[in-house]
């Protein structure tokens, strides 16, 4: 039998080049090897968007389209909504009660998106408690794996924290560790050369415009020893160079070439990185223009995926609360 694996996003704005490449083209390639459960978490995208709550619906519908335009397959695939599944809070409650402070507050990535976001106060009980909503929404579909990014291993660590803690609590073996798949592709940056983040507004996004994407290739940084043309640059300490290197591999030894013996300018190179992204996104776009005229098929299709993960949520629900309350 194929093994189970969960993997989620937050509906919290459009998708860009990191969410492709790490996490949408592993995803892709599971589909055939696994038993893929993929939700969009809108529960989780309120705990940092609550006081832009009404663009959450609009995304949750533009994200399905942007996962079958990259080639998710809800022919093989439960796509679903987070809280058209309401066992995931019902879940989310029960660790909540096992899930000791400490654990949380120690978590490196709550303590990196207080320092770097600014725009929004994430000082809630909600945000702090997220990790426990990500084990629920693992340990309700039994999931053996998770395809995620290094970034994310704290996190599923301790969503093995808490399964343990609840089997060693209740005496069961209702949940088993879950596994991580780490995607092929190293971390993408922005074009600031931070993490590649919608909160950072520093993406270069899955449906931006020809013009966006020249604006924006244009405005990456690059090496910060190379002050004139004339000077020799150093590829591998240049962020453009990492992009040729996932999304122009042909061209990477050119691209090296010319750098280092200063046979092109920054400009010029960031100019034919921009062409490349283009050609990339292109089968994207074209195919996300078509899912655009059919809004109320991707629905049924978030639908159909509901049934489907809601009888598996069910059935877990009814162990739970049976070494629970016995």
């Amino acid at each position: 039998m194929k093994k189970t694996i969960f993997s989620a996003m937050r509906p919290t704005g459009k998708l860009h080049l990191g969410h492709l490449v790490g996490a949408l083209q592993n995803w892709i390639d599971l589909q055939d090897k696994y038993n893929c459960i993929f939700g969009i978490v809108d529960w989780h995208a309120l705990m940092g968007e609550y006081a832009q709550s009404k663009e959450i619906q609009e995304n949750m519908l533009d994200m399905a389209m942007d996962w079958m335009a990259c080639g998710i397959n809800p022919e093989k695939t439960i796509l679903f909504v987070q809280s058209h599944v309401p066992e995931h809070l019902e879940l989310n409650m029960i660790l909540s009660c096992i899930t000791p402070l400490g654990w949380l507050e120690r978590n490196p990535t709550y303590k990196e998106q207080l320092r770097e976001i600014t725009t929004r106060d994430l000082q809630t009980y909600a945000f702090l408690g997220y990790p426990v909503l990500q084990a629920a929404d693992i340990l309700l579909y039994k999931a053996q794996a998770v395809p995620i990014g290094e970034d994310q291993l704290p996190h599923l660590e301790l969503a093995r924290e808490i399964a343990r803690r609840f089997n060693h609590l209740y005496k069961t073996n209702l949940f088993l560790d879950c596994e991580p798949i780490l995607t092929p592709t190293p971390r993408l940056l922005g074009v600031d050369g931070r993490k590649m983040s919608k909160s950072y507004q520093n993406a270069i996004n899955l449906s931006d415009s020809e013009e966006e994407i020249r604006k924006k290739a244009q405005s990456m940084f690059t090496d910060p020893r190379r002050i004139k043309m004339a000077d020799p640059g150093h590829p591998e300490e240049c962020n453009v160079y990492s992009y040729y290197k996932i999304f122009a591999p042909d061209l990477k030894e050119d691209v090296y070439t010319w750098c280092t013996k200063a046979q092109k300018g920054c400009t010029e190179c960031k100019k034919i990185l921009s062409e490349q992204l283009m050609k990339r996104l292109k089968p994207i776009q074209e195919k996300r223009a078509s899912l655009v005229k059919h809004k109320n098929r991707i629905w049924d299709i978030l639908e159909d995926g509901r049934q489907k993960a809601q009888k598996i949520a069910r059935k877990t629900i009814e162990e739970v609360k049976e070494v629970v309350f016995k």
